[in-house]
């Protein structure tokens, strides 16, 4: 498959190229969060219970977990631009006809195709644009292309916020069609193919093998805390598939002549240590997105229209960190802006460790303000530290590795942060409620706080539901410390990687 041919374009074509791309990835990245804010109002229409309607999202991330490593032997298989445009149309059709499903049978079969045919859509946009361009230029071109794919997830809960309250939470997907037909068209007359290799041949037993470990690894995060873990032989069943998968999928990889990945990926130092760091990356960065809203909402009462404006900034910070970045990645060594990256993340997520139940909007501003500002200076510099030395026959399979890992992080990173969540609230309020005690002295005052009175039901209940507030406000403040010490600990592995010569 010749890729190099779209680097000598002309300016006005690469721009177009990226243009077009930029919009199937943006389209594709905010419909990854774009349902969450919806989800009570689909399970009321849909009379689903709590575990039912998460299926819409647990299907949508396992299908888009399954579809994302085959990638480059499709692109190989069937051309790139084809491939592109199969995945475009698919999407786009399956995202409409979420928003027309009657029933959730019909919505959770919809939101796995819609994962099936999105998740080629940023590895191989992220190729064509590597492609596309020059080494020299590869700073400022994945800035721009990351914007779309950072800004989209970033996006999607204020987005789908706004139609849900207006409309209703089908909008949330039929808002999201006509722009997949204009990135349709945009690819249709731009983009250029690189060519195809029939005669590729796919290794069914591993991709087969990853794909069932990657699945389970997969559900066994995303239902962990509903189902209380390894308490549950649910969780034990989906540990035990996913240990299998993975040991048979690595065994066979090392013993076969034509493993389904490309081995010589895992020869380039640079390469690997990007693949932990992007996993790293994708907890540190969609974790926040998760806890932030559930704070705002149950403990200070926000609206979610409220909710997704005050989040906005860090869509806003995301951006001026990516212009920066583009235009210096070139110029200064890009572990130092990485470094810098992780830093401002570590510094936002302690800033998030100071809220407290009188927290105002102007803190949760700034400190989703720095927050997107370190996604920004992150995302950058380490898409070009991880691809810089990588040869560019095997960018497509690297890109789909690296989007899986990023994808992996983030699920296992929300499920052990709600977990901890959940068991540190507990642990809080058992802790709380000893002091709820006619012993107390505050308690025995003459004028309670806010009505707390042991001999009466209505002061009983007001402090019950203090004792909870404060307990759960403990449990994030903890999370936001972990996460802040998690930064700061993963940021000496930049040091591993070396400042190479591009690929060419």
């Amino acid at each position: 498959m010749s890729a190099a041919a779209p680097a000598r374009s002309p300016g006005l074509q690469r721009a177009l190229i990226l243009v077009s791309v930029i919009l199937a990835t943006t389209l594709y990245a905010t419909t990854l969060t774009i349902a969450n804010v919806a989800l009570p109002q689909m399970q009321g229409d849909l009379s689903a219970s709590i575990d039912q309607i998460a299926w819409v999202l647990t299907f949508n991330i396992v299908a888009t977990a399954i579809a994302t490593p085959p990638t480059g032997w499709l692109a190989a298989r069937l051309g790139r631009k084809r491939l592109l445009l199969g995945a475009i149309a698919g999407f786009t059709i399956s995202t409409v006809f979420c928003g027309l499903s009657t029933s959730l049978v019909e919505l959770i079969a919809w939101r796995t195709l819609q994962g099936l045919f999105g998740a080629p859509l940023v590895p191989l946009s992220q190729a064509i644009t590597l492609d596309t361009y020059p080494p020299e230029q590869h700073g400022t071109a994945t800035a721009l292309w990351g914007l779309g794919v950072m800004l989209g997830p970033i996006l999607g809960p204020t987005v789908g916020g706004y139609m849900t309250e207006l409309y209703d939470w089908r909008w949330v997907f039929f808002v999201v069609a006509p722009f997949g037909v204009v990135a349709l068209v945009g690819c249709m007359a731009f983009v250029p193919d690189a060519g195809r290799e029939p005669a590729r041949r796919l290794d069914w037993f591993g991709f087969v093998a990853l794909s069932v470990a990657v699945a389970a690894t997969q559900l066994l995060f995303d239902r962990g805390q509903r189902q209380d873990w390894f308490e549950s032989t649910e969780i034990v069943l989906w540990a035990v598939v996913a240990t299998l998968g993975f040991y048979l999928f690595v065994s066979h990889s090392l013993t076969t002549a034509r493993p389904f990945f490309d081995l010589r990926m895992f020869l380039d130092r640079n390469f690997v240590v990007g693949l932990m760091l992007m996993a790293i990356f994708g907890l540190l960065v969609f974790v926040p997105m998760v806890l932030i809203p559930t704070l705002l909402e149950r403990l200070r009462g926000f609206p979610v229209l409220m909710i997704g404006l005050l989040l906005a900034p860090r869509g806003l910070g995301t951006m001026l960190a990516m212009i920066v970045c583009g235009r210096l990645v070139s110029r200064i060594d890009p572990r130092l802006l990485l470094g810098l990256g992780f830093v401002g993340q570590a510094m936002s997520t302690w800033l998030m460790s100071q809220f407290n139940l009188d927290t105002g909007p102007s803190q949760v501003f700034w400190a989703a303000l720095l927050q997107g500002f370190g996604v920004g200076m992150m995302f950058v510099p380490l898409t070009v530290i991880t691809f810089a030395t990588l040869p560019v026959d095997l960018r497509t399979d690297g890109s789909a590795l690296f989007h899986l890992l990023r994808n992996i992080g983030s699920s296992i990173g929300i499920s052990l942060a709600v977990t901890y969540l959940t068991r540190s609230t507990q642990h809080n309020r058992a802790e709380l409620a000893e002091f709820a005690s006619p012993l107390n002295e505050v308690l025995r005052a003459p004028a309670p706080f806010d009505g707390w009175d042991l001999s009466s039901q209505a002061g009983l209940a007001a402090l019950e539901l203090e004792i909870n507030r404060q307990a759960a406000m403990i449990a994030y403040v903890n999370d936001f410390h972990i996460m802040t010490l998690l930064a700061l600990a993963a940021t000496p592995l930049i040091l591993l990687a070396r400042r190479s010569r591009p690929a060419g």
